[in-house]
């Protein structure tokens, strides 16, 4: 039986605020993959030389996460945040003004470099400050705003259409600049707590932060390394379905490629953002009476979500198909809501920014691969219904590692128990 943590002030303002800044950072990256044809109009380029944009996007973002995680511990985490909002959005602004490619290309590098400190650091201080059983919800509500910022990445394109390409960043990001000011003034570090699912130290006290050390406490722990593979696992499957289900929908039910588009990503996102909600409020509720509720609900999940794929790309009825797609959605998006939980529970408190930095490199790395090895087997004539039967073993053997992971925050819930006296802090 868990015991309820009382809320420090701000708690929910804090998820309020930031609910927008990440609804803003992947309307920022996005908007430009909906504007192609003014981009491309503007400033000619191959169709190789435009995926680049995002290719760079992603690499950089990737490689500097485990790095942007550690400032997120290292420093201030409200201040690393505000920082970040500030600079991507002068980027997104500068994205307007470039009028070559190499230009573009400096401005997709820059954008990776700005936004890969937001996440770690936004998802750290939605922990300090929801301790008990409000963390999974709190969790859960700002993922929904970064759903809503990537199904309004359109609004990038409507802009372009009618006033031009540079418009929508000029636009997006000065607004961003704005409310980096206006978070400047309410966002806060949440008061230096301890919950009784977090791990602590002998003496009480948290240690100066240090890169090398976190590195080695991350990678010391066996439940760490089964996130890791656990949290790959599950980006195989969503950028397998996510890169290659509008053109399944678009040759198997003959559907026209924006209508492919609309019915692969529209109620994909739409069921996305009912199950980041529901899967949270679900876990917190089964976290006040079973610790390891955070671990059951994705794992449930994942156990839903992989029928759903299957359903989804072996069906000839598109509404079943489309019906397989939301089960999927659904319950596959309880695991973003619960990530950062099951962070808390296995791992040193002093490093959960840099932990899940870690696990953003391990996603965007094999998101990248498996976005080429399924062009891969396309070049080579393989039915593109194959790439989801990988998918549906990915997420099931997702769910067989968090089943390892359950076990081993256990074991750490069982020490943690021992070393907190009634005060909640560490006893010798």
């Amino acid at each position: 039986m868990t015991i309820a943590t009382k809320l420090p002030p701000r708690a929910w303002l804090i998820v309020g605020l930031l609910w927008l800044i990440g609804c803003l950072n992947y309307l920022d990256r996005i908007m430009i993959t909906t504007m192609r044809g003014s981009i491309v109009e503007a400033i000619p380029m191959t169709e190789a030389k435009f995926g680049l944009l995002t290719a760079a996007f992603l690499w950089t973002y990737g490689l500097l996460s485990p790095f942007a995680g550690f400032l997120a511990d290292r420093y201030s985490r409200s201040r690393v945040i505000v920082i970040s909002l500030f600079c991507w959005s002068v980027v997104t602004w500068l994205t307007g003004k470039a009028s070559t490619f190499e230009e573009l290309l400096m401005t997709r590098i820059l954008m990776g470099i700005t936004e890969a400190c937001y996440i770690p650091a936004a998802l750290a201080l939605i922990t300090d400050y929801h301790r008990g059983d409000t963390r999974s919800k709190a969790e859960g509500l700002h993922m929904s705003g970064i759903m809503v910022g990537a199904g309004l990445g359109g609004l990038g394109g409507l802009i372009a259409d009618r006033y031009g390409w540079e418009h929508s960043f000029t636009i997006f990001g000065l607004v961003g600049i704005g409310y980096s000011l206006v978070v400047a003034l309410l966002l806060r570090d949440a008061p230096r707590e301890r919950s009784r699912d977090d791990i602590q130290t002998a003496e009480g006290a948290l240690p100066k932060i240090s890169l090398w050390p976190a590195f080695v406490s991350l990678f010391r722990h066996r439940s760490f390394i089964l996130a890791l593979g656990y949290w790959g696992l599950l980006g195989l499957a969503g950028w397998a379905i996510m890169g290659w289900m509008p053109t399944y929908l678009n040759e198997h039910f003959k559907l026209s490629q924006g209508v492919a588009g609309l019915s692969s990503t529209g109620y994909l996102q739409a069921a996305a953002l009912c199950g980041v909600i529901v899967g949270g409020a679900w876990a917190d509720r089964w976290f006040r009476t079973n610790s390891n509720g955070r671990i059951y609900v994705p794992l449930i999940g994942l156990c839903c979500a992989a029928p759903g794929v299957l359903l989804a790309s072996n069906s000839n009825l598109l509404p079943v198909a489309i019906l397989g797609l939301v089960i999927y959605g659904f319950a596959r998006a309880f695991t973003d809501s619960n990530m950062m939980p099951i962070l808390c529970q296995v791992t040193d408190p002093r490093y959960r920014a840099t932990g899940y930095g870690v696990l953003n490199l391990c996603g965007t790395m094999v998101g990248g691969v498996t976005i080429y090895f399924g062009g891969a087997l396309r070049d080579a004539q393989i039915d593109v219904s194959l790439i989801f039967g990988f998918a549906a073993v990915s997420l099931l053997g997702s769910a067989a590692l968090l089943w390892g992971i359950k076990k081993q925050a256990a074991s750490h819930d069982s020490r943690s128990r021992k070393n907190i006296g009634p005060g909640g802090r560490a006893e010798n």
